[in-house]
Formats: structure tokens, C-alpha cells, sequence
């Protein structure tokens, strides 16, 4: 085996659980949404928005679409910006035209005709009265496709913004400009943009992604792992998939850390104790805001349920909005309690984490009795089953059958 800290570093670059995926080559799953995408792309008037919980991988998949493209013989700009609270709909469009390469353009109106301009560019034609029309004209005189990538919409705070961009994607759409937009935000995204404009939904084409499956969680990490000559068992990519709750970010996290550890143990293969020791550094070294939500919503200067419950919201069965019920929460409460349990027992807790006292770290939406939850931030849910492991709480162990509720066995993760 070659130098261990070299193999190491090489380890860091196959893995990416801090920054998006940027290049096709470490990309993986998604076909179906891909195809989706491109197919936006190569009709004239259709723009598109990915959206999806924080953590599914919105912004890799939108990173990557230009490498899908390339070397089929066409020739397409891209840009890409991503909104901040304070952005103006004058801002957003001078970033991106910063981002775009110098034009070479045809004379039209403003220009003597017939004449070859060269060297133009329209971010400094962009002024806080520029609207939706200014902003079509300017990429009417594109020679050649373009794609802008406007990611993280759901931070807009500008009312008036909001309804230019509607307004934007409208006229784009209805004149056939040659530029493509494709918009990334969470859920709530795509109600206040199609609130604005009802006949967007003709133009705005919505591409949902949801939570990754197993497969390709599975390809996530045997593409990394092959990029430095590593394997993993099946045992060990099931682990560390269950793991993972369908969310990308983890995988690359708990691969990064177990192929780290099988480097130093002298090994090019993968081993369930690699995957221990991923989830015990995984916990230690989480984001701190990660970290600051779990302490907030558990904490207690009492003997209490808070951690237990908190816990088995991460192991409860979901819908595919996220959400579950009390009644979801009963059957890992009684495994990781190791007796049964009435959700009479938890529900005050469950009501408590709605509350901004604790994060809040879950939102309730419905009626008394009828009442569902979801994390707010999807990302805490691994790092609870990974703490409840770390804990001893629950086993690491990811069974084939998940255990009867009365069951005094670990809950299975």
C-alpha cells in the first residue's frame, strides 16, 4: 500500500461531504431527473426548478448538467449565482451576467445596422429600473444557448424580486429566448413562484427530488472508493446507506471517514468496525449548528424522554413529504426504551419540539389527534441514530426484518 497520509489525501478528494459534487466523474444516481433536466434544456421556452429538502443533493445535480451536455457537439453558456437574503432582482441579474462570457453580437436596435459589436457585456446595462424585459432583450443578443443556474430561490426575501423573476421566466418563455433557467430551492419554492404567475406551470417545468435510495447511495460510494483503487462489502454499504437516510451528504461523510480508517489498519477494503469508527467521528466532528440544534431540542435539567424521543422521530417510518405521526413514533419508542410505551407517554415531547424553546427542530402541520411531524432540518436526523449508536442507545446492526414493537432487542436503524 502506497504512503498512508498520501493515500489519505487521496481519500479526501474522492469523498465530498462538505461541498457540492461538481463534476460528473463523482456524480451518481438521479438518471431519471437528469434526463428530466436536459430534456428542459433542449426545448426553447421551458425553464425548470429542482427542489427538495436541504441535503438531497439540489445543488450537485444542477452543478453537473453542463457536463452532461458538452462534447455533443453544442455550444452553451453557463452561469450560475447563488441568492443571499439581502439580493435585489437588479443584483441577481448583474451577478449573473458577470458570470457570462464577453457576447459578440449582431447590430440591432441601439447600433448601427449590419454592424459586428464585440467585447459587450450587459451587466452594467442592468440598473434598479431594469425588469423582466430589460433582462429578455439582453439575452436575445446570445449567438449560442445559455443556461442559468439560480440556486437557493427559497432565500429571496424580496417580495418584489420574487414576482420580477416570475415575471422573467414568463416573458423568456412566451418570446422562446434561447437561455434556460433552472431554478434550485426547497418545496416551498415552487408555491410562492407559481402563485405569482399561474401559467408558469406551462413553462416552469417541476422536477422533485426526493431522498436518495439505497442503489444510489451505493453507487455514491463505489464510485468513490474505486477513484482510489478501495472496495466495500455489502454488509458494509448497506451500513453505511441505513446510515445515510437517503441524504448524500452522509454517505460521503461516513465513507470519508471508514476508508480513512482502513487505510490506516493497512487494508484496500472496507470492514463494519471501519464504519463504527466513521459514525464515532462522524458525531464528533458534525457541523456545529447540527450539533447546537441536538443539545438545544434534548436538553433538560431533569431525568426525561427528550433524547429517546427525539430518537425515535429519526427512526419513525415517514411519508414521502417527510412527515410522520405519533403513531409512527410508538413502535422505536418501545425498542429503544426495551418496553412498551403509549403515546401518551411521548406526545407532550413531541409538541415540545415545535416550539422555538427547543430549535424548534420539528414542524406540526395539521389538526388535534391528526397532528404530523417532520424534521425541520433533515440533516439532524442521521446524526440523532448516529448519536443514539454512539450512545449505545440502539445497535449499529441493520437487520433484514425490523423488530416487533414489544421487542427488547436494540432498535434497528
Amino acid at each position: 500500500m502506497t504512503n498512508k497520509f498520501d493515500k489519505k489525501i487521496d481519500v479526501m478528494a474522492a469523498f465530498s461531504p462538505s461541498a457540492p459534487i461538481d463534476k460528473k466523474a463523482l456524480f451518481a444516481g438521479r438518471i431519471g431527473q437528469i434526463t428530466t433536466i436536459l430534456n428542459v434544456v433542449m426545448q426553447r421556452g421551458q425553464h425548470a426548478i429542482i427542489y427538495g429538502e436541504r441535503g438531497v443533493g439540489k445543488t450537485s445535480l444542477a452543478n453537473v448538467i453542463h457536463d452532461f451536455i458538452v462534447g455533443r457537439g453544442r455550444a452553451i453558456k453557463v452561469a450560475k449565482l447563488n441568492c443571499d437574503a439581502e439580493i435585489t432582482f437588479a443584483k441577481l441579474w448583474k451577478s449573473v451576467f458577470k458570470r457570462l462570457p464577453t457576447v459578440q453580437v449582431q447590430g440591432t436596435v441601439g447600433f448601427r445596422s449590419g454592424e459586428l459589436q464585440s467585447c459587450l457585456t450587459f451587466d452594467s446595462k442592468i440598473t434598479d429600473q431594469s425588469g423582466p424585459e430589460d433582462i429578455r432583450e439582453a439575452f436575445e443578443h446570445f449567438n449560442e444557448p445559455t443556461i442559468v443556474i439560480i440556486d437557493e430561490i427559497d432565500r429571496i426575501q424580496d417580495k418584489a424580486t420574487r414576482a420580477k423573476l416570475a415575471d422573467t421566466i414568463k416573458a423568456l418563455s412566451d418570446n422562446s429566448t434561447p437561455v434556460t433557467l433552472i431554478l434550485v430551492g426547497v418545496g416551498d419554492s415552487v408555491e410562492y413562484l407559481i402563485k405569482e404567475h399561474k401559467s408558469l406551470e406551462r413553462a416552469l417545468v417541476q422536477i422533485q427530488l426526493p431522498r436518495m435510495s439505497d442503489n444510489e447511495l451505493f453507487e455514491i460510494l463505489a464510485k468513490a472508493l474505486k477513484s482510489v483503487d478501495m472496495q466495500a462489502g455489502l454488509s458494509v454499504q448497506r451500513r453505511i446507506a441505513r446510515l445515510s437516510q437517503g441524504l448524500p451528504h452522509y454517505t460521503h461523510l461516513l465513507g470519508l471517514h471508514a476508508a480513512q480508517n482502513a487505510v490506516e489498519s493497512e487494508r484496500d477494503y472496507l470492514v463494519l468496525e471501519d464504519v463504527q469508527v466513521a459514525v464515532t467521528d462522524a458525531v464528533t466532528h458534525a457541523q456545529q449548528s447540527i450539533q447546537s440544534a441536538y443539545l438545544r431540542a434534548t436538553r433538560s435539567s431533569r431525568d426525561n424522554l427528550f433524547e429517546e424521543v427525539l430518537l425515535a422521530c429519526a427512526l419513525a417510518d415517514r411519508d414521502d413529504l417527510g412527515y410522520f405521526s405519533a403513531g409512527d413514533v410508538r413502535e422505536p419508542m418501545c425498542t429503544v426504551m426495551k418496553r412498551p410505551i403509549r403515546i401518551a407517554q411521548f406526545a407532550r415531547h413531541l409538541n415540545c419540539f415545535c416550539d422555538p424553546e427547543r430549535g424548534p427542530v420539528l414542524q406540526k402541520i395539521g389538526e388535534a389527534r391528526r397532528q404530523k411531524f417532520r424534521f425541520i432540518n433533515p440533516m439532524l436526523e442521521p446524526f440523532v441514530i448516529m448519536s443514539g449508536i454512539s450512545q449505545g442507545k440502539i445497535s449499529p446492526e441493520v437487520p433484514e426484518e425490523t423488530s416487533e414493537s414489544a421487542s427488547i432487542e436494540p432498535a434497528p436503524i
